[in-house]
């Protein structure tokens, strides 16, 4: 009976410790998921404009930044660049790429954003801060296992595992065999 009790509480207080921790890996799961859809972790959008062309196309790398820089109306200072042909020129800056030909003044700004929410949740579900959070990450399995284990036992009769409960949890285990032998 006192067993009983402790599993209870437990299982009560496991569950409210980890809701926190359960939000963050359903969102992040949910993020990773899509992954071939969408960059969970940062927003891209590219726009397209047009500067004065030059006819120059013996123009230095420099010559060329300053144009397109001079042109946007850009004051930061660019990190690096890169010279993708006679006319073309790639400038890198901290969040922002841009890809200009000079010669026909086609321009394209590529800006990237962090997604919020989706790119936290994600930097703690990889795992990316390591060291403590290995640790921590660890507990919540082993509290998940608990709570999966002792959640089998707290209701009784019709409504618990030997009644209706017996079928359920049968079903959770082949739904990821069932995959596993799909697609391993």
């Amino acid at each position: 009976m006192k067993i009983k009790k402790w599993v209870r509480i437990l299982h009560r207080d496991i569950g409210y410790l980890s809701v926190g921790l359960i939000i963050v890996y359903g969102i992040s799961g949910i993020a990773v998921n899509h992954v071939g859809e969408w960059n969970p972790n940062y927003i891209i959008s590219k726009d397209t404009t047009n500067i004065s062309p030059l006819n120059d196309s013996l123009l230095s790398n420099e010559s060329m930044v300053i144009h397109v820089l001079d042109e946007l109306n850009i004051k930061d200072s660019a990190l690096s660049s890169f010279r993708k042909g006679e006319t073309s020129i790639q400038i890198f800056f901290e969040r922002k790429t841009i890809t200009a030909d000079v010669k026909t003044g086609i321009t394209e700004i590529e800006t990237v954003k962090d997604r919020r929410v989706f790119r936290e949740t994600n930097f703690l579900h990889l795992n990316n801060p390591k060291k403590v959070w290995t640790y921590v990450a660890d507990l919540f399995a082993v509290a998940l296992i608990f709570l999966s284990i002792t959640g089998m036992f707290m209701i009784k009769g019709k409504n618990g595992i030997t009644g209706r409960g017996k079928y359920l949890v049968t079903i959770s285990i082949l739904i990821p065999m069932v995959f596993l032998i799909i697609y391993f």
